[in-house]
């Protein structure tokens, strides 16, 4: 899984996540497999994060902030990510929705869960692998051979880092260490030598605050596809029941409204997720820092300078992905064994509700 930390953030949430998790679960009660509405009509949505708040989760800020979740009659209940992660959460019928990658499904799937990807955020890789700019000794991934790899202990992660290194040449061998606070400190402390980022988050933090760093995207050295398809998933035995497909397309609508806002309006986008999730106390020069570099690079669309988002999952590109992360592996049933087969996008994901969504905020 993708679980990469920010300095900024982890040190002061740890102990707030926990408690705001119980205290959201206790006042808004635990997801049902049938959506409730209230007197007025409106669908109660429950979200959980996959991390602490920051950018990627923008839309949903804003779709509160300007009223996009009321204008289509949904109530959203943001919840603080689980201990136990917002996959399991989604399956156990704690949150509706949860905020997770393409890739996690198959995995999560794979040992047994029913979960299905209906809205891809990203359209273009994300994830960093980086050393400290000080390691001059690191120019290429073959001169990760032998390093130390500060990771959350992900097959995945890993599985990516070894093609990079024989794909520049080496022999793929690295040892791992549990990333401790946050990756920048295990690097800085020396305990590790390059760890996993998010171009659109740490890195900024690093451009801000340093240390620097050197980073590679790891489909520039030969990983297919798109590793970093993050968006949103649902049980699909809450989506088959009745509402709860309607209830998915208003919020999805109002949410996307959310991600073309924030594209279009970075600087007060920024400001409405700052304002909007005080308790992760964000720094408010990274976050509009971090939405200026996903508006200029087109992170989340198909084309530089744009701001409608597709939403939509490039299939034949997560196709030659989870093709890979099968290859390597990775997707393992419960009892520790590879299927017959790789996990397929179409089976796994579906852009009906994502394409009706940006129909909808065209108008």
């Amino acid at each position: 899984m993708w679980r990469i930390s920010a300095r900024t953030l982890h040190k002061v949430l740890a102990c707030a996540v926990a408690m705001s998790t119980v205290i959201a679960l206790a006042s808004c009660g635990a997801a049902t497999d049938e959506s409730s509405d209230d007197s007025n009509g409106n669908a109660n949505i429950s979200f959980m994060l996959d991390w602490t708040p920051n950018t990627n989760h923008i839309g949903l800020y804003v779709a509160q902030r300007l009223g996009y979740y009321s204008a289509e009659h949904v109530k959203v209940d943001i919840l603080p990510t689980a201990q136990a992660g917002a996959e399991t959460s989604v399956e156990n019928g704690v949150a509706d929705i949860g905020f997770t990658t393409l890739s996690n499904v198959a995995a999560f799937n794979t040992q047994g869960s029913s979960l299905k990807f209906v809205f891809d955020l990203t359209q273009k890789p994300v994830a960093r692998w980086c050393a400290l700019a000080s390691r001059t000794d690191i120019k290429t991934p073959k001169d990760l051979d032998g390093k130390t790899f500060v990771s959350f202990g992900s097959a995945e992660q890993t599985a990516v880092v070894r093609q990079m290194i024989r794909y520049a040449g080496g022999t793929g061998n690295i040892e791992t260490a549990t990333a401790g606070t946050n990756t920048f400190d295990t690097l800085t402390s020396g305990k590790g030598d390059f760890g996993g980022f998010y171009a659109t988050w740490e890195n900024v933090e690093s451009e801000l605050n340093g240390p620097a760093l050197h980073c590679f995207v790891a489909s520039d050295w030969g990983v297919p596809g798109n590793p970093d398809q993050l968006g949103f998933a649902v049980k699909r035995s809450w989506l088959v029941k009745k509402g709860n497909a309607q209830a998915l397309q208003r919020f999805l609508n109002a949410t996307m409204k959310g991600y073309d806002y924030a594209l279009a309006h970075p600087d007060k986008a920024a400001s409405m997720l700052v304002s909007g999730a005080k308790e992760a106390n964000l720094s408010s020069k990274l976050a509009h820092k971090s939405m200026e570099e996903i508006a200029s690079k087109g992170y989340w669309t198909t084309s530089t300078g744009s701001t409608s988002l597709p939403g939509t999952v490039n299939m034949a590109q997560a196709q030659d992905y989870l093709d890979f992360q099968y290859k390597a592996g990775t997707y393992k049933d419960a009892k520790g064994k590879v299927g017959s087969d790789a996990p397929q996008a179409s089976d796994l994901a579906t852009n009906a509700y994502a394409t009706k969504a940006a129909a909808v905020a065209e108008q």
